[in-house]
């Protein structure tokens, strides 16, 4: 009945193309909507008869380019894709409305790949709904196409969002682990079977890894692997009662990911390996979450990252997280044995900084309320079947070769910086906090043009022979090695944070700076544009994720001097991802702490005191109202060594124990951190 439903409606939109029953304004579109179609129709018979996988390289190359051409930055400015071009050809309701529709519709691409006909089927439909509103003699009002997409969201989110709950627990018929364990990753022309946007960084990450001996891509699986279950043993949670592991990455790595699947095989551990999403039901914003390929064009994923705007309200919040309920009470048994994401990241590609068009759909104050309301409340279901303090995670990265030149040196680099031993920063750290947890509160000040002024509140220690506020960091959930962290007191940690440049959610800011008072952002402003504005908008929409005000969920020492040397050394400081970059100065994270959803478990250093600095007053709140203790967002953001006065401890005598001076360690025991220097 799908196919037979398909066949109907892509057999209907092949007559668009050769059609003149619409508006001449509109036929430019609804043409190219035809051809698109017809490319999904030709692609669908390619992979359903054997044939597109045993294409040569070079055409499988061009069907890559002809299915993403259209939104690559070089062709962009004319695309119906483009907020800007769409309002200019079709005017300003019309043409908003047919760029979300065309956004969406590009969703066929990698539903094609994955044999989803029901969804091509879906779309299509959709496509065809608008048209023949457009086949009228009179043109139909832009609110009843709104109308027609609202109920496209609310009517199929039992399908969307539901198979979404299902993918990320459920390990049967995974897409992506099949093609990984059953291809030959050493014939390059594997990449092109996922259906993403595949660019010279995956080509030559694929081409760089099938080179390096086996040993070495298993010291790569190894350590990614063993911080997983470190961060499971360290938090004393139990990974033999878990099933599942979602594994996320960016194409390229296959052979490492191979490799994990084989540790998480040991460890009692299937892998569910889910696409980032494409749909506007699924997706959230920009912000990408699963496996994916090469972004063709980050301008072209943030002007679309608000789409749901259009459909947004009350009552399809209340439809979408009865959809998830249902959803998650059916795979219930599965949800409880999930043991939470492993994330293997990329960096290296050029900083990114948007631009803000007029044009694009946006959020209304209401809805913005409303998106907070459904994070909170969605948050709380799928902590109710996923516990957080039954889960956890891990995160490693990876340079790609758009770092510059010297790609395969810094990528020896690299695995030298993510396998440091963990044992030797374990007595330095050690130092550290011994230092810290003498203190009432910490003074960081930066250095030359950076503004910083910032005391930080810290809890008091009811016993300090057996308890500590900092957590003593070895590279588990968090690779590379080289931190200690707290949960700050809010009340008390007071001054600015300030940053001359730094990249956090893929996305760049400059001269970042942000007010506490009490612990909470007071105000914030950047220069990345030229209205006041517009930045403080950029802010409040890309960190703060809407919020009036965010708690400091944590702060932290990072201790890795022989990253902050390697990328000085490679001039790529800028390139760093804020795993990394985090260890390689003081970081200040704003939203939740390091512990939400799981305060209530005990947690130790290696030398068996408890770390007992995990709450605040926000996240206490739980206690009587769980929807007021959680942000669902932490962002990090370092201070580089560079920029940095001094950090100092004030005792509640009085006394100042210096821990770095000048942008150099200078605590006595921390000597070997200065080395690499």
């Amino acid at each position: 009945m799908v196919e037979e439903r398909y066949e109907l409606v892509a057999e209907r939109i092949k007559e668009i193309g050769k059609e003149q029953t619409v508006a001449e304004k509109f036929r430019g579109y609804f043409q190219k909507m035809s051809e698109f179609a017809e490319s999904i129709q030709e692609l669908k018979c390619l992979i359903e008869n054997g044939r597109y996988k045993e294409l040569p390289l070079s055409e499988l190359e061009e069907w890559n380019d002809r299915l993403y051409r259209d939104i690559l930055p070089k062709n962009y400015e004319k695309s119906y894709a483009n907020p800007a071009y769409a309002v200019e050809m079709l005017g300003e309701e019309y043409g908003r409305l047919f760029c979300f529709l065309y956004a969406e519709l590009r969703g066929a691409v990698v539903y094609t790949f994955e044999g989803r006909t029901e969804y091509l089927a879906i779309l299509f439909e959709l496509l065809m709904q608008v048209y023949n509103q457009f086949e009228e003699e009179a043109l139909p009002e832009a609110e009843s196409i709104r109308e027609t997409i609202y109920w496209y969201a609310s009517d199929y989110c039992d399908v969307f969002a539901a198979d979404r709950i299902k993918e990320q627990v459920d390990p049967e018929g995974c897409f992506a682990a099949r093609l990984i364990e059953e291809t030959d990753l050493s014939d390059i022309r594997y990449l092109y079977f996922f259906g993403e946007y595949i660019s010279e960084n995956e080509r030559q990450t694929a081409e760089y890894l099938s080179r390096l001996p086996e040993k070495l891509i298993q010291k790569m699986a190894d350590v990614y692997t063993e911080g997983y279950r470190m961060g499971f043993a360290n938090t004393g949670k139990d990974l033999s009662i878990k099933s599942t592991v979602n594994i996320r990455f960016v194409l390229g790595f296959e052979r490492v990911v191979r490799k994990a699947i084989e540790n998480f095989r040991k460890m009692g551990l299937e892998p569910v390996i889910y696409r980032s999403p494409v749909s506007v039901i699924t997706k959230r914003q920009h912000i990408r979450t699963g496996f994916f390929g090469a972004v063709p064009n980050k301008q072209y994923d943030y002007d679309h990252k608000d789409d749901q705007a259009l459909f947004f309200d009350k009552q399809y919040v209340e439809r979408k997280l009865e959809v998830m309920r249902t959803t998650f009470e059916q795979y219930k048994d599965l949800a409880g044995r999930h043991a939470g994401p492993a994330c293997m990241e990329t960096f290296g590609e050029k900083p990114f900084s948007p631009k803000q068009k007029e044009e694009r759909i946006k959020l209304t104050e209401k809805q913005e309320e409303l998106s907070l309301l459904f994070d909170s409340k969605s948050g709380q279901l799928t902590n109710t079947y996923i516990p957080g303090d039954e889960r956890s995670f891990t995160i490693i990265a990876w340079p790609v070769p758009e770092i510059g030149s010297r790609y395969e040196d810094i990528f020896q680099e690299i695995i030298k910086i993510n396998t440091l031993d963990a044992k030797t920063y374990e007595r330095v750290q050690q130092t550290i906090i011994d230092a810290l947890d003498k203190g009432k509160y910490v003074h960081i000040l930066g250095a030359g043009e950076n503004r910083t002024d910032l005391k930080v509140q810290l809890l008091k220690l009811k016993n300090p022979s057996k308890e500590t506020n900092f957590e003593n960091c070895v590279a588990d959930v968090n690779i590379p090695v080289g931190e200690v962290f707290t949960s700050p007191v809010l009340e008390g940690t007071d001054g600015i944070l300030h940053v001359s440049r730094v990249y956090l959610h893929e996305l760049q800011y400059q001269d970042l700076e942000i007010t506490f008072r009490d612990g909470m952002i007071a105000d914030y402003s950047c220069k990345n544009f030229e209205e006041e504005s517009e930045n403080k908008a950029y802010i409040r929409d890309n960190v703060m994720h809407k919020h009036n005000t965010l708690p400091l969920g944590e702060f932290a020492i990072g201790t890795n001097t022989t990253a902050y040397v390697a990328a000085g050394k490679y001039g790529i400081e800028d390139k760093l991802p804020i795993l990394i970059a985090e260890k390689m100065g003081p970081h200040f994270a704003v939203g939740d702490t390091c512990y939400s959803w799981s305060e209530d478990n005990k947690v130790y250093n290696p030398n068996g005191k408890e770390i007992v600095a995990k709450d605040n007053s926000v996240s206490v709140l739980r206690k009587e109202d769980v929807s007021k203790a959680y942000y669902h967002c932490h962002t990090d953001i370092t201070i580089p060594y560079e920029e940095l006065k001094s950090i100092t401890v004030v005792t509640e005598a009085g006394e100042k124990i210096e821990i770095l001076r000048d942008g150099r360690f200078v605590l006595e025991g921390t000597e070997e951190l200065n080395k690499p220097f």
